[in-house]
């Protein structure tokens, strides 16, 4: 995503989460852009539904998805979100491509998170892991709601470290020429705008010296 005016550009693939027959490809896909970041917005089942298929293994579990094996080497949990250390490889390679997770949980689905605290603090720690230059992919169970309330929130502070305004729906504007329905309902809107409010005031996002 380009940010016009402010030289800001973070990539991201914005994508739904995995079904049973389609986690093959999304390794893949991780694979062939050398993606070292996956955001999960959601839970694996929501209200009895399944919301996405889990496509990773347990530590020290090992899961084979088409040409490709994935092993989870750590598994840490918070109240809001759980972080990941995997390493994905290559059967036919056998190259290895070393990839974090982090999966936030305490987000209903077409809703918000109860306190916008937890999800400042998961953005944060998505910032700390962004290697520069190199995409991340970002899902929830559609790849729409949460996952552009995310992209939005973290642009808006990257926005704010170079001093630059931040108009939270030009950028959601910004999302929907590449992906349409970015940002699902108003209540995600209007929880991403109180969200960002909160960030300046409380100064939790400082200008780049």
């Amino acid at each position: 995503m380009e940010i016009p005016t402010s030289n800001i550009i973070n990539r991201y693939i914005a994508t739904q989460g995995p079904l049973p027959h389609t986690c093959a490809h999304f390794w893949q896909m991780v694979w062939d852009n050398r993606l070292t970041l996956i955001i999960m917005l959601t839970t694996l089942t929501e209200r009895g539904r399944t919301k996405c298929q889990q496509y990773w293994p347990h530590p020290p579990d090992v899961m084979e998805y088409g040409n490709f094996r994935v092993t989870c080497s750590c598994e840490d949990c918070t109240i809001a979100y759980v972080f990941r250390e995997m390493v994905l490889t290559n059967k036919q390679t056998g190259e290895e491509l070393p990839v974090a997770h982090l999966q936030y949980v305490a987000w209903p689905d077409h809703g918000v998170p109860d306190e916008s605290s937890d999800f400042l603090d998961f953005v944060t720690c998505v910032r700390q892991k962004r290697e520069d230059n190199r995409a991340i992919l970002v899902h929830c169970s559609a790849g729409i709601g949460r996952t552009g309330v995310l992209i939005t929130m973290e642009t808006a502070m990257c926005l704010m470290e170079r001093n630059q305004p931040v108009y939270p729906l030009d950028i959601v504007r910004q999302m929907r020429d590449q992906r349409p329905m970015m940002v699902q309902t108003s209540i995600q809107y209007k929880f991403v705008c109180e969200a960002i409010l909160r960030v300046y005031k409380g100064g939790l996002v400082q200008p780049l010296s």
